[in-house]
C-alpha cells in the first residue's frame, strides 16, 4: 500500500510539476546572439532541467520593450504557486529593472551586468571583473601579433565593455612591460550589439591599418568581427581547421579574432585565437537554484578569476599554434593568473587605473 502511495504521488509530481517559473527577458541582441544572451539563458535552462521547473525566454526588439516585458514577466511569476524568478540580461536594462523591481517587491529578480546606486532585496545584481578575463587574452594578443598592431571593437562603451578594454589593453601592457615589445592598439565602437554588419565593417577597417588580431567586446556585432578574420584567414590559408593550422604552424601570417562572453572559439576553429569569457551561465544557474531552494539573497555578487567567475576558453583549436609560434606564453599567462587572484597583481577598471598600470617588478618564472 506504501509503495502504491509513493508511485501516485511521484506521478502526480511528474504531471503536475513545480509551480515555480523563471523567465528571461533579453536585450535587444536577443537570443542567437552567441553571446551573453545565449550564455544566460543556457544556465537558466541547465537549471530548470535539473529541478524540474519551467522556463521561458521573452524577447525584446527594441528598448522601449524592457518594462512592459520585464512587467509582463513579473506578472507570470506572482502567479505561480510556488513563486519564480526574471531575469534582465544586459547593462541597457537597468532602468527598467530597477522600476519594475520596486513595483514588484515579492517577485525574485537577477541583473545580468547591472547594478543599482542602491540594492533592492529582491534583486541579485551579478557582475563580472570583465578585465581580468581580457588581460590574459590581451596578454596572448601581444605575444602572437605579427605587425605590431591589434584591434579593440566596443559595442556600445557602457561598464562591461569598457572593463574589458582595460582589461585587454592592460595584458598588452604587461606584455611589453616583461618583453619590451611595442604594441599598438586601434581601437573602435560599433555604438550597438546587434548588427555583425557593422562588426564585420570595422574588423575590416581595421584590419586594413594592420591589425592582425582584433578583441570584439560587441555582442553580436562580435560575429562579423570573427567572419572578417575568417575570411581573410581562408584567402590566405583556404578553408577548414586543417589548411588554417598547417599555415599558421608553418609560421605564415594569419588573421585572428578574439570571442567574448562565453567561448566562441567554435565559430571559426583555428581563427578565433581564444575567448575573453565570463560566467554569464553561473550567474544564471544560480539565480534560478538559489529562488527556487530558498537561498535567494539580494544585493551585488561580483565575479572574478578568484570565483572562477570569468575565465579564457581552453584554446581547443588553436594551443598548438601558440605553443610554436609564441613559446612559454601560456606558462606565463598562468603564473600572471596566480598573482591576480593573490591580489598581487591588480588589473585595471579604469581609464586612469590603466594608465597608471604596470608590472615591470615582476620576476617572470625561468
Amino acid at each position: 500500500m506504501k509503495r502504491f502511495l509513493a508511485v501516485a504521488l511521484l506521478a502526480l509530481l511528474l504531471t503536475f510539476g513545480f509551480s515555480f517559473k523563471a523567465i528571461m527577458v533579453t536585450d535587444t541582441g536577443g537570443l542567437g546572439d552567441k553571446s551573453f544572451n545565449d550564455g544566460t539563458w543556457a544556465g537558466v535552462q541547465r537549471a530548470a532541467k535539473e529541478l524540474g521547473v519551467e522556463a521561458k525566454v521573452i524577447m525584446s526588439q527594441e528598448q522601449s520593450d524592457y518594462i512592459p516585458n520585464l512587467t509582463k514577466a513579473a506578472e507570470e511569476v506572482s502567479k505561480e504557486k510556488d513563486g519564480g524568478i526574471v531575469f534582465a540580461v544586459g547593462f541597457m536594462m537597468q532602468d527598467a529593472l530597477e522600476k519594475v523591481a520596486k513595483q514588484y517587491p515579492s517577485v525574485y529578480f537577477a541583473g545580468i551586468d547591472i547594478e543599482f546606486g542602491k540594492e533592492l532585496p529582491n534583486v541579485i545584481n551579478f557582475l563580472f571583473k570583465e578585465q581580468e578575463s581580457a588581460f590574459l587574452v590581451g596578454y596572448v594578443a601581444a605575444a602572437m601579433t605579427r605587425t605590431g598592431k591589434v584591434g579593440f571593437i566596443g559595442g556600445i562603451p557602457i561598464p562591461p565593455v569598457e572593463r574589458f578594454r582595460y582589461g585587454y589593453e592592460a595584458g598588452i601592457k604587461a606584455y611589453q612591460d616583461l618583453h619590451g615589445k611595442k604594441i599598438t592598439v586601434i581601437k573602435g565602437y560599433t555604438n550597438e550589439f546587434s548588427d555583425p554588419k557593422k562588426g564585420k565593417d570595422l574588423a575590416n577597417s581595421q584590419f586594413s591599418q594592420g591589425a592582425d588580431i582584433i578583441f570584439a567586446a560587441a555582442g553580436a556585432c562580435g560575429n562579423g568581427v570573427i567572419e572578417a578574420a575568417k575570411e581573410r584567414s581562408e584567402k590566405l590559408a583556404g578553408k577548414g581547421l586543417d589548411n588554417i593550422k598547417k599555415y599558421a604552424l608553418s609560421g605564415k601570417a594569419l588573421y585572428y579574432a578574439i570571442g567574448v562572453d562565453v567561448d566562441q572559439d567554435y565559430m571559426a576553429p583555428g581563427v578565433v585565437l581564444t575567448s575573453a569569457m565570463k560566467g554569464v551561465d553561473t550567474a544564471g544557474y544560480y539565480g534560478v537554484t538559489w529562488a527556487f531552494k530558498g537561498q535567494f539573497k539580494g544585493g551585488l555578487k561580483t565575479l572574478g578569476l578568484k570565483e572562477n567567475g570569468v575565465r579564457m576558453s581552453e584554446m581547443k583549436y588553436t594551443k598548438d599554434i601558440i605553443d610554436k609560434l609564441a613559446p612559454n606564453v601560456l606558462k606565463e599567462l598562468e603564473y600572471l593568473k596566480g598573482l591576480i587572484i593573490e591580489g598581487k597583481i591588480t588589473v585595471p577598471d579604469s581609464e586612469d587605473a590603466l594608465k597608471a598600470f604596470t608590472v615591470k617588478g615582476v620576476k617572470l618564472p625561468k
